[in-house]
C-alpha cells in the first residue's frame, strides 16, 4: 500500500501531542507506562493474527525464517512477521493482547504491564543513522515521547549492533513518578521505509528478578526484509 513519509521532527512531534493527551486522560486510571499512544497513521499498524510458537503454525508463515523458531531458546516462543518485516522471541509462558496503536503484543499472564509490544511508522529514512546519532534518537525518544509529563525518565545504557547488514539502537530507561516505576529495553531500527521500536517492560520490583529474562526479548528483535 502507499503512505507517505515522516520527517523524524513530525513523527516525534505528533507522537509527544498524542502522548500528553493520553496521560492525561488516563493518570488516574492505569501506572503511567500502561499508557497507549497513537502515532501517525496507526491504521498502518493493524495487529497480525499469525503466531509461530507453542506448536501453533499458520500455513503462510512455514517456508520462512524456519531458524528461528527452531534455534528459540528455552522456554521462549517466536513471533515472526512476514507481511510487516519483522521477528523477535518473547516467554512461552506470555499471552497475546491488544495494545492500541502497535502491530504485536505479548503479556504476562497475570501482570498486563509486564509486556513486549511492536509497533512501526512510515518513513523516507533508509537506516537508523540517518535519524540521527543514537545519543540524540534515544534521548529524544525517551523524554520526550515514552515519558509523560509527570514522569522522571533514566537512560541506563545505550548500545549499537549491527546484525545481517541491519543496524540497531538499543537501550535501557526507566521512567518513575511519585507512586510508580518501571523499566524497559527498547531497540529501535529502520527498514522497509519503516521505523520499528519493540519495547519490553515490567514494573520496578518486577525488573530486578526478571531483567535477564527481557533482555533475551530485545536482543531477540530483527527487521526482515519485504
Amino acid at each position: 500500500m502507499s503512505v507517505s513519509s515522516l520527517s523524524l521532527s513530525c513523527v516525534l512531534g505528533t507522537i509527544k501531542e498524542k502522548a500528553t493527551e493520553a496521560s492525561r486522560s488516563n493518570i488516574n486510571e492505569y501506572p503511567p507506562q500502561s499508557t497507549t499512544v497513537s502515532w501517525p497513521n496507526e491504521s498502518q499498524c493493524s495487529r497480525r493474527s499469525a503466531i509461530m510458537g507453542s506448536g501453533s503454525l499458520v500455513a503462510a508463515f512455514l517456508p520462512v525464517r524456519p531458524l528461528l523458531a527452531l534455534d528459540k531458546p528455552e522456554k521462549y516462543e517466536a513471533f515472526v512477521d512476514i507481511k510487516d518485516g519483522y521477528s523477535y522471541y518473547y516467554p512461552s509462558d506470555w499471552i497475546e493482547f491488544d495494545f492500541r496503536g502497535h502491530d504485536s503484543a505479548f503479556k504476562d499472564r497475570h501482570l498486563q504491564l509486564q509486556n513486549v509490544r511492536v509497533r512501526f511508522i512510515p518513513t523516507d529514512k533508509k537506516d537508523i543513522h540517518e535519524m540521527g546519532p543514537m545519543d540524540e534518537v534515544v534521548s529524544n525518544l525517551v523524554n520526550n515521547n515514552y515519558a509523560a509529563p509527570n514522569q522522571l525518565a533514566t537512560i541506563y545504557d545505550m548500545q549499537e549492533k549491527n546484525v545481517d547488514g541491519k543496524n540497531y539502537y538499543m537501550f535501557e530507561y526507566e521512567l518513575r513518578s511519585r507512586n510508580f516505576a518501571s523499566t524497559s529495553f527498547a531497540t529501535i531500527a529502520v527498514a522497509n521505509g519503516r521505523f520499528y521500536t519493540l519495547v519490553v517492560a515490567a514494573n520496578e520490583r518486577r525488573w530486578r528478578r526478571f531483567r535477564d529474562q527481557l533482555k533475551v526479548v530485545a536482543d531477540s528483535f530483527k527487521v526482515l526484509d519485504i
